[in-house]
C-alpha cells in the first residue's frame, strides 16, 4: 500500500500566525512518485512536518485509510523513512547506524551498503562512525541514510531536499538506487534540483501554504503561464528542453502501461 490522503489539511506553527498550510486536500495513489516544488516558504517542508505530526493539525491525513491522529506517534513515524537534507548520523558503529533495534541480519547490512556503493569504504560493520558522521563525506552520510531506509523497507519514503548538497555523482547514484529499490513503495520527493524530479508520476507545486498545481509534469508543461512551466524556464533553454523531453517520455510510457 502506501496511499496517502490529505483532507482540508491546514497547519499552524504559532496560534495567531497564518496557517503555513491552507486547506490541502491531495491524494497520492500506493506506489506513486511525486515530486514537491515551490518558492521559499511555499509549504513544502511544512506538508512533511505535518506527516509526522510535529505540529498540531486541523484536517486530516489518512495513510491506508488509517486517521493518523489515532496512530501513537512513534509507531506512525516509523511506519515513514525519511532522508532529510542533512543526514543524522550517530556517534556509533556502521551497524547501529543501519540498524539501531537490531532487527536485520549481518549479510542484510552488508547487501544494503553494497546497493549505495559503500561496501568497499569499510572493512567492518563496527567500523565508527564519528560525531555527525564527520569522517565521512556529505555525499557518503546521504548514502548511510539511503542504506538505512532500504533496510526499513517502509511503504513511504521521503527525501526533503535530499540531495541539495551533494556532488552529482552521488545524487545520480541516490536517484537510481531510489528508483530500483523503492519502484512499488510511494515517494515523495521534495527537490531542490527539478532534474530529480522531471520523471515523477505526479508533481506538487506549492506556493503560500497551498496547492496550486498538481499533475504530471509533461501535463503541467502545456500550460506556458503555469508556475511549473516558469520555474522549469529558469533552468535555461538548454536544461529546459532536456527535462521536457524527460516529462514526456515518463508521461507517454505511464500511459503504455496503463493500456
Amino acid at each position: 500500500m502506501g496511499n496517502i490522503v490529505f483532507r482540508n489539511l491546514s497547519l499552524k506553527y504559532v496560534a495567531d500566525n497564518p496557517p503555513v498550510l491552507n486547506n490541502l486536500n491531495i491524494e497520492i495513489l500506493p506506489g506513486e512518485k511525486i515530486g514537491i516544488v515551490g518558492r521559499t516558504g511555499a509549504g513544502k517542508s511544512s506538508l512533511i512536518a505535518a506527516l509526522f505530526r510535529l505540529a498540531p493539525l486541523e484536517g486530516q491525513i489518512c495513510i491506508d485509510d488509517i486517521d493518523t491522529k489515532t496512530i501513537g506517534l512513534r509507531d506512525l513515524r516509523k511506519r515513514i523513512s525519511i532522508i532529510p537534507q542533512e543526514p543524522i548520523l550517530f556517534s556509533a558503529t556502521m551497524r547501529y547506524n543501519l540498524d539501531p533495534f537490531n532487527e536485520r541480519k549481518d549479510e542484510e547490512l552488508w547487501n544494503a551498503l553494497d546497493e549505495v556503493e559503500l561496501k568497499e569504504e569499510i572493512n567492518s560493520l563496527d567500523f565508527m562512525i564519528t560525531e555527525g558522521g564527520n569522517n565521512f563525506s556529505v555525499g557518503q552520510r546521504q548514502l548511510v541514510c539511503l542504506a538505512r531506509a532500504i533496510l526499513k523497507d517502509n511503504k513511504i519514503l521521503i527525501l526533503d531536499e535530499a540531495t541539495a548538497n551533494v556532488d552529482p555523482k552521488t545524487d545520480e547514484l541516490i536517484q537510481k538506487t531510489i528508483r530500483r529499490k523503492f519502484q512499488k513503495r510511494t515517494v515523495l520527493t521534495i527537490a531542490h534540483r527539478l532534474n530529480t524530479i522531471m520523471d515523477s508520476d505526479k508533481v506538487l507545486v506549492m506556493d503560500s501554504g497551498c496547492k496550486v498545481e498538481f499533475d504530471p509534469p509533461h501535463i503541467l508543461l502545456q500550460n506556458p503561464e503555469g508556475y511549473f512551466t516558469k520555474m522549469l524556464n529558469e533552468t535555461g533553454p538548454v536544461m529546459t528542453q532536456t527535462l521536457r523531453e524527460v516529462a514526456r517520455e515518463t508521461y507517454e510510457a505511464n500511459i503504455s502501461r496503463l493500456n
